[in-house]
């Protein structure tokens, strides 16, 4: 193979260099030249399976286009599905990021092994015998799936073409390395290079791809920005090693919404689909304690009751602490001058932290309400009823604003058991025969009156 031609690019201001060093002498940035190709020899490209055609490059009028909804391909994973917008679309390329030890190929390996479709699996990292034993504990008896530990792209292309998979799955990216290119695998070079190859390859034979990435220590996918420029879909697989549930987010995604939410539970046998996130998110306790409350909120189109945890006491040194875990320290500051300003409660000097079960993250208005009840309840000291659930928007002047499929979070309540939902008079509520009561409030100092005795 002729010698690939490099050269060392800033990637801030584009100056070339010969050889690479720390510093740009134009713009002065810091570790931004990278090695880049100049000229790359002819490319031997793999063959395009008989049972697929090559994509035309030819024009056509916009109404000429087939506008028919093409089939996805069902993973058997309702949350997988659901986070993708109803499963995999033939031909596109996803990005699977996520800490070390999170779970990644685990999930991975057992929607391979779950799929119905001819599933090639590559390996970068592990053995096919250590992937074996994790297979074993997941579905030993899938036919489908075919293991290959190999991190060169032509090798990986060569096999494709031989086997003809439906999906092919990479773990990881960062594994890989392409002949074109001549720096060590998991440079930048490197990384962008075989993305490409293998995005000409999803979209010429219309296989989906799907790579496991790794991300830096600031939470970022590992390597050029660029790369999730390419792909179509960029997931997030995240949790506390020290907890066994797992939440799966589309950070990008052009197939589908990027606000649904997959919840799993990490089992000896691999990761268990929470089909009723709430049995997570809600505390299990033998007997009412103040400071909490619980708010019924949406993730995509999927209801959640989660619990909020709040403690104000005394503070002990000069400056009143402010601390939220999971929720807006900016809002939370918020209403707490509401309280002091509309209902009259001094909290001014009084240390308040709130936390939201469950190790998530929201932002969404709704639970406002639900944070107000928590810390009125651990001010006085006062348990609130276990039964009540608050989804409504707390407004600067203190009134309680309404929030958007409110009917939905209403019967999302009644169907786990609460005998009483708050929320806004100015929702426009249709919903008749319901066995929960929905009580209307329209100033924070309703809710006062009612939950506070």
């Amino acid at each position: 193979m002729a010698k690939v031609k490099t050269s060392f690019f800033c990637q801030n201001c584009g100056t070339q260099y010969a050889k690479w060093q720390g510093q740009c002498n134009a713009c002065k940035e810091w570790n931004t030249i990278v090695e880049e190709l100049v000229q790359k020899p002819e490319k031997s490209d793999w063959k395009t399976p008989s049972n697929t055609s090559k994509r035309t490059s030819k024009p056509l009028r916009i109404k000429e286009i087939d506008s028919s909804k093409e089939a996805r391909l069902d993973t058997l994973d309702a949350e997988f599905n659901r986070v993708l917008g109803g499963g995999i679309v033939p031909g596109s390329l996803t990005l699977l990021g996520g800490e070390p030890g999170i779970g990644k190929s685990t999930l991975l390996l057992q929607i391979s092994l779950k799929l119905p479709y001819k599933t090639l699996y590559v390996s970068g990292e592990e053995s096919q015998k250590q992937i074996k034993m994790r297979a074993e504990r997941i579905n030993p008896n899938n036919e489908s799936c075919y293991i290959l530990t190999e991190t060169k792209t032509q090798n990986i292309f060569k096999q494709i073409e031989a086997l003809e998979p439906d999906i092919v799955i990479i773990d990881s990216i960062q594994t890989l390395h392409s002949d074109y290119i001549e720096s060590s695998s998991g440079s930048i070079s490197q990384v962008k290079e075989c993305t490409t190859e293998l995005i000409k390859f999803a979209k010429e034979t219309n296989t989906p791809v799907i790579l496991i990435g790794h991300i830096t220590k600031d939470g970022n996918i590992a390597g050029p920005k660029i790369l999730e420029h390419m792909v179509d879909t960029v997931l997030q697989f995240e949790g506390d090693r020290n907890h066994v549930f797992r939440i799966l987010r589309a950070q990008k995604n052009r197939f589908g919404s990027t606000h649904e939410l997959g919840i799993y539970e990490m089992q000896g046998s691999g990761l268990r689909e929470v089909s009723n996130p709430s049995e997570i998110l809600i505390s299990k306790k033998d007997e009412e304690l103040s400071g909490n409350a619980i708010a019924a909120t949406l993730e995509g189109m999927r209801s959640l009751m989660i619990e909020v945890q709040a403690l104000v006491s005394t503070a002990v040194y000069g400056t009143p602490q402010r601390s939220a875990t999971g929720f807006n320290a900016k809002r939370l500051n918020m209403l707490l001058a509401v309280l002091e300003k509309r209902a009259g409660f001094r909290l001014g000097a009084k240390d308040v932290f709130l936390n939201i079960t469950g190790g998530i993250n929201v932002d969404d208005p709704a639970i406002d309400l639900a944070v107000v009840a928590a810390i009125l309840s651990s001010n006085e000291d006062d348990a609130l009823p276990s039964n009540y659930c608050f989804a409504a928007e707390v407004g600067l002047s203190g009134e309680i604003r309404p929030v958007q499929r409110v009917e939905q979070r209403i019967l999302e309540a009644e169907k786990l058991g609460f005998s009483t939902i708050f929320v806004s008079k100015y929702n426009k509520i249709s919903l008749k025969d319901t066995v929960i009561k929905v009580q209307l409030i329209s100033k924070i100092e309703d809710l006062v009156d009612l939950v506070i005795t």
